[in-house]
This record gives C-alpha cells, sequence and structure tokens, in this order.
C-alpha cells in the first residue's frame, strides 16, 4: 500500500552525490520527526514502465519479511514522479571488505557467519520465498561494531513460490548459479544453497570455485560441478570445512543439503571448525579476485554530523498525517535488481 507525499521530493538535498544503480538511486536520510537515519531507494516512475511485475514481487516479498538477519522495508511512499522504498540503513560494510580489514580470521568465524546466513534463508525458504541472487555483494554488516550481524540485502530477483508453481527463469549472477539454472532445468529453493556452498567456499580460501574469463568455459564448470580444493589454500582448512561444501555444492539439487541440514552440519552447528588465523592466505585472495567495494565512503559518515565530507547525498524530510492517503498498487509500479547497499 502506497502513501502520497509530495514534500519527499521537495526535500532539502545537501549533496549532489549520489548512490545510482541501473533504474534507481539510494540516499541517505534523516527523518525529521525521530532523527532517525534511514536509506531511501528512489525509483522514477519513467524507469518503472515494462517491469511491473519486478517491483510488484520486490515489494510483495520484503513485506513479508522480518528477520534479524534480513534488511527490512520499513514505508513505501511516491510522489508525482518517484516511488519511495524506505529501508532499514545497514552501515557496517561489505562482507569482504571487513574480513581484509581484519588482522585475525579463522575457519571459526566463516562458520559463524554461514550460520547466520542459513538461518536467514531458511527463514525465507519456509516462508516460500526464493532468493536467487545471493552473493558477497548482497551480504551487509549491519554496524561497525566488531561483533556486527551479518544482513542479506537485494531481492529484486527473489521469487515467491506459490501452490504448484515451477521456477525456470535463468537468474542470478555468474559464478553464484546453480547447475540446473544454467541448465534451464525446472529449479527451486535448493539454488539458494548452493549459492550458500560457493559463499563457504571464497570465505575459506579467498578465490571463488568455478573461474573463466570467457563464460561458456565457466558455466561448462559449474554444469559440471567441477572445482578443487587446491593446494596449498586449502592445506590448512579442515576436512569438516570441506564436507559441508562437498554437500552443498552437490550437483544434484535432490542430494543437495537444505538449510535445515546444513545447520545441522558438525562444522556449523559444532567444534569442528578450526581456530588457527587463515587471514594472510584469505585477505591477499580476495583483494587479488575481488574488486573493492564500489561505495565504500568514509566510515566518519555514520559517526560523524557532516555526511557531506564523506560524499554522501542526505535528504531530511518529514511524513505528515495528513498525506497518508492509501493508493492501490498501480500498474507504473516496477523493479530493480538491486536494492539497498550502502557500505559505509
Amino acid at each position: 500500500d502506497l502513501r502520497y507525499c509530495d514534500h519527499i521530493s521537495a526535500a532539502v538535498f545537501l549533496d549532489e552525490i549520489r548512490l545510482k544503480g541501473a533504474f534507481s538511486e539510494v540516499v541517505l536520510a534523516e527523518e525529521k520527526r525521530t532523527q532517525r537515519l534511514v536509506a531511501i531507494k528512489c525509483i522514477p516512475k519513467k524507469a518503472l514502465e515494462g517491469k511491473e511485475n519486478n517491483i510488484e514481487n520486490e515489494i510483495a516479498v520484503l513485506h513479508r519479511i522480518k528477520h534479524p538477519n534480513i534488511v527490512s522495508l520499513e514505508d513505501i511512499f511516491e510522489s508525482t514522479s518517484h516511488l519511495y522504498l524506505v529501508m532499514q540503513l545497514v552501515s557496517g560494510g561489505e562482507l569482504f571488505d571487513r574480513i581484509v580489514e581484519k588482522g585475525f580470521y579463522t575457519e571459526r568465524d566463516a562458520s559463524q557467519l554461514i550460520h547466520q546466513i542459513l538461518d536467514a534463508v531458511k527463514y525465507l525458504h519456509d516462508m516460500g520465498i526464493v532468493h536467487r541472487d545471493l552473493k558477497p555483494e548482497n551480504l551487509l554488516y549491519y554496524s561497525m561494531d566488531e561483533d556486527s550481524k551479518i544482513m542479506i540485502s537485494d531481492f529484486g530477483l527473489s521469487k515467491i513460490e506459490g501452490a504448484g508453481s515451477v521456477m525456470s527463469t535463468a537468474c542470478g549472477t555468474p559464478g553464484y548459479v546453480a547447475p540446473e539454472v544454467l541448465a534451464q532445468k525446472p529449479y527451486s529453493k535448493a539454488v539458494d544453497c548452493w549459492s550458500i556452498g560457493v559463499i563457504s567456499y571464497i570465505l575459506l580460501c579467498g578465490y571463488p570455485p568455478f573461474y573463466d574469463e570467457n563464460d561458456a568455459k565457466l558455466f561448462e564448470q559449474i554444469l559440471k560441478a567441477e572445482y578443487e580444493f587446491d593446494s596449498p589454500y586449502w592445506d590448512d582448512i579442515s576436512d569438516s570445512a570441506k564436507d559441508f561444501i562437498c554437500h552443498m555444492m552437490e550437483k544434484d539439487p535432490g542430494k543437495r543439503y537444505t538449510c535445515e541440514q546444513a545447520l545441522q552440519h558438525p562444522w556449523i552447528c559444532g567444534d569442528t571448525a578450526l581456530d588457527k588465523n587463515i587471514h594472510e592466505s584469505v585477505s591477499a585472495q580476495i583483494k587479488k579476485n575481488f574488486a573493492k567495494s564500489k561505495w565504500k565512503v568514509s566510515q566518519q559518515a555514520v559517526g560523524g554530523a557532516d555526511f557531506r565530507q564523506a560524499g554522501v547525498h542526505v535528504i531530511f524530510f518529514a511524513f505528515f498525517p495528513y498525506l497518508d492517503i492509501c493508493f492501490q498498487r498501480p500498474a507504473f509500479i516496477a523493479g530493480m535488481n538491486v536494492l539497498v547497499a550502502l557500505g559505509f
């Protein structure tokens, strides 16, 4: 349900730098009434034409989700020119950036991260929701605190399973998609478990299990589920961790671990994850194989009051009760495949 609000489009813009995606921009904002910081995804209505189903799906998914490890949709507004999704602000930065910045990093750290992701994805699957685009770029830390929780974002490609519905749309990010998606076969929530396996692999060595500059060869590797635990990068990694990955990156989706099964694996719930420091090797490979966060800005932006110095676009806005008019979601509402990814 949308509320019409001309005042959000007439807000005071304090800086001209905006975090732009393909069809929208994400801006940092402060609600005048509460002084609470949020992230607003601003989508021009002109960009929505012909993409109605995507945003309808994204909003339908986000409205249903309430989990401590998933970025939440807090409100929706529209003006004459834009649709505004008011999102929970996550300010701890991207997963890889945090690992690189650490001085100490172990299998147990990776296990605890994957435990949080599994718990959140199990919640989605229990609700009949398949994310379909799990990858490190969509994993953000809630805050700069050392023990901050990890958050899942970007539900632009997610899908709500209906009774008797079969998913077959080829979507996701190359390198993280399951073999059955590439094979254009009907698929299920097992595709998310494959992606979690790929993420687990990267967290333990710093490089992807599948790589080739030629997409056709990359897809061939994935279709065959051809990956190795290469020496010397995996020499100090436990057999339990490798066993966990093999169950998650099982070619046959019927034999692949579910989130529930994965949560019961000893590498996740037991004490088999090693405490040896693997930071030097993993961080070196991450820096070699993955580009640094595109939108990373000064950490002072979160702790300080001068957001403009950090190059962040800030809106101050207020929502007024008399503008609380309910609208039927019109046909112009459409989608984005990039959700809030503000990495401070």
